[in-house]
């Protein structure tokens, strides 16, 4: 994704041409980017060789799902919905890790009918209804138990999963206790410790001090664990201007872990793969003057992309086209919903813009499609994928006919 000319293309592929095509708002995504951050993912972890499980829940499109499976990953799911999505993929069901923490009868009996590498368990309740389930088709099934670490990630509260207020996998005490009640169970082979503290990690150091918690875990439960599962959360480069995480480092903090350990590891990524993949292209309908700022009224708003409004999170927004106008306005980016959070970013010093101009919001390959909505009865916007220099509609804009 780069300008040629000042003008933005996505794989040699003019934005502005995608967008007078198949209108605006456009979800577009680089096939080129994806297959680079699998390739730079697998060659930073390649002394491990790990089993790379796709977040589902980041991006849960077929085709990329269909894409991603061709470059050698399995699939980490949340739900039936994921679970059913990963298989019709064409994810071998060897290769898909069942999390979440509140897994029905329905969703656990389809896990076990597909004989699915690991269904992750996050309490004794939830081991307790595996075993109950499994007893009934006189089953064995593949668990792992989540622990919740008490690990504070260093990221946003709103995706911090490893600290002990929340709601994520069981404490260590307990963790001990149902490590004891699987040993002596029929119907439950425990074969995975699972944990995962949260997204958008950028510094190292709050995966070091959870593998240490891992360690001395291991230590005290005298069990070997088949897979440790690591989950994700590494994060991106969001500002165009941050230090991300360092890959090669957490692997070696990794790699002195499983010495004399006989464990194979799993990773969970989404966002790392997929999220620096996608742009999201917008028109703008008015220019709305302001006091100290103007309004820029985008066509796409926060039922597209949902992750300011719910995080906070800042996305870079860029214009389709430099002009050479040197006069700067500063600029309040906001959608047309009918909610004081519909909005995007405040930019000052913005090249100047005109009403119909396009511009880009960047990396909403993750958790911008996944989160989307019909809110205010908006239909859901049309997907592409850019491959080779050839353009595929991935998922098609839904009517207003379809919704009402």
């Amino acid at each position: 994704m780069k300008y040629r000319k000042k003008n933005f293309l996505i794989e040699n592929v003019f934005a502005k041409k995608l967008a007078t095509k198949h209108a605006t708002p456009l979800y577009c995504y680089s096939y080129k980017k994806i297959k680079q951050n699998v390739l730079n993912f697998k060659e930073n972890f390649k002394n491990i060789n790990p089993l790379i499980c796709f977040s589902v829940k980041s991006n849960p499109n077929k085709i990329l799902l269909n894409e991603i499976k061709r470059l050698g990953l399995g699939a980490d799911v949340v739900s039936l919905g994921e679970l059913m999505l990963a298989l019709k993929s064409g994810i071998k069901a060897d290769k898909i890790v069942f999390s979440g923490v509140g897994k029905t009868v329905k969703e656990i009996d389809f896990a076990i009918k597909k004989k699915i590498l690991l269904i992750n368990a996050e309490s004794k309740s939830e081991i307790l209804n595996i075993e109950k389930i499994a007893k009934t088709k006189n089953k064995i099934v593949n668990i792992g138990i989540r622990l919740n670490p008490n690990t504070d990630a260093n990221t946003l509260s709103q995706i911090s999963t490893g600290k002990k207020e929340n709601k994520f996998g069981v404490s260590e005490k307990i963790f001990l206790d149902l490590v004891k009640y699987t040993k002596k169970s029929k119907n439950l082979k425990l074969k995975c410790l699972s944990v995962h503290i949260g997204s958008q990690i950028l510094n190292h150091k709050p995966y070091e001090k959870m593998i240490r918690v891992l360690n001395r875990l291991i230590k005290k439960t005298n069990f070997h664990f088949e897979y440790i599962d690591l989950g994700g959360g590494m994060g991106i480069d969001y500002k165009n201007n941050q230090k991300i995480l360092n890959l090669k480092k957490y692997s070696k903090i990794i790699e002195k872990f499983l010495k004399n350990k006989n464990s194979k590891i799993i990773f969970e990524p989404g966002r790392s793969i997929i999220a620096n993949s996608g742009v999201l292209i917008s028109k703008i309908i008015y220019i709305k003057e302001g006091y100290k700022k103007d309004f820029i009224i985008l066509d796409a708003a926060m039922n597209d992309l949902m992750r300011p409004a719910l995080y906070g999170a800042e996305h870079r927004i860029i214009p389709v086209k430099k002009n050479n106008n040197k006069s700067k306005k500063d600029y309040e980016f906001v959608g047309p919903v009918c909610e004081s959070t519909d909005k995007f970013s405040t930019i000052r010093n913005f090249q100047k813009l005109k009403e119909n101009d396009l511009i880009v919001i960047c990396d909403v390959g993750a958790y911008g499609m996944s989160l989307s909505s019909n809110y205010n009865l908006r239909p859901k916007a049309k997907e592409i994928l850019i491959k080779n220099s050839k353009t595929l509609v991935i998922n098609k804009r839904q009517t207003l006919k379809s919704l009402i």
